[in-house]
């Protein structure tokens, strides 16, 4: 008979294998095509391979969970995410249809802060647009709006960047990046669960009439609260 220890042991590591089971089944790959440059060793000996493949594989966790991504009918099939360091203008770009990230090298060069925390933030962005829906092509979901969700998931893992927007800025809801994900947070403040809701409805095509659905006032309604809340109206 086994010990008593043993029989909670095993089902907590059923439980554990289950909830690996869906990351596990995605590989990642990371290659350093800067190697040799001031921003690709850098990367190799501030960030590395290996914690780099361990941050994508958190991401996707984290990712799902934000999404209420809990099976794989609700997800996109991505088998592979590949990561590259290159030597390029910019930050990082994802190519939707390959599954890449690309980070500059050239940023990671110049960047004066907290390089790991930052390229962290920068690949929990890149992974949000590897796993999120972006509409049809019908129907697209506006630019400012996916590239805000992308730093709302970079914003609730931990990892804004110092130069963000504070609560209540910017010129309109879909400005994007920072100023969208600000104003995310504060829609998720009234709805718990609204980011995910409205991200799933997105992957059947966008439209202006989820904000009413989910939140009851129109997106530029909502956009005036939020502004009102931080006495912010510009």
């Amino acid at each position: 008979m086994p010990s008593t220890n043993a029989m909670f042991l095993l089902p907590l590591l059923v439980i554990l294998a289950a909830a690996l089971q869906g990351t596990l089944a995605v590989e990642y790959s990371v290659t350093n095509n800067a190697a040799g440059t001031v921003g690709g060793d850098r990367f190799s000996n501030e960030i590395g391979e290996n914690y780099a493949k361990q941050t994508l594989a958190s991401a996707t966790d984290f990712i799902w969970r934000t999404f209420q991504q809990a099976s794989e009918a609700d997800r996109k099939n991505v088998p592979h995410v590949s990561l590259f360091i290159d030597v390029m203008d910019g930050v990082a770009y994802t190519i939707l249809d390959k599954n890449e990230i690309h980070v500059s090298a050239s940023y990671i060069e110049k960047y004066s802060g907290d390089l790991k925390t930052e390229i962290t933030g920068v690949l929990y962005h890149e992974m949000t647009h590897v796993w999120q829906w972006f509409g049809t092509n019908e129907a697209p979901a506006p630019g400012g709006l996916t590239e805000g969700i992308a730093d709302y998931v970079r914003l609730t893992a931990g990892y804004p960047a110092a130069h963000w927007v504070k609560p209540g800025q910017g010129d309109k809801w879909d400005q994007g990046y920072d100023v969208t994900a600000r104003f995310l947070e504060y829609l998720e403040g009234l709805k718990g669960g609204f980011v995910a809701e409205l991200n799933k409805k997105i992957r059947g095509g966008y439209s202006a009439a989820y904000f009413v659905e989910l939140l009851g006032k129109t997106v530029d309604e909502l956009w005036s609260d939020y502004k009102a809340k931080y006495n912010n109206p510009t």
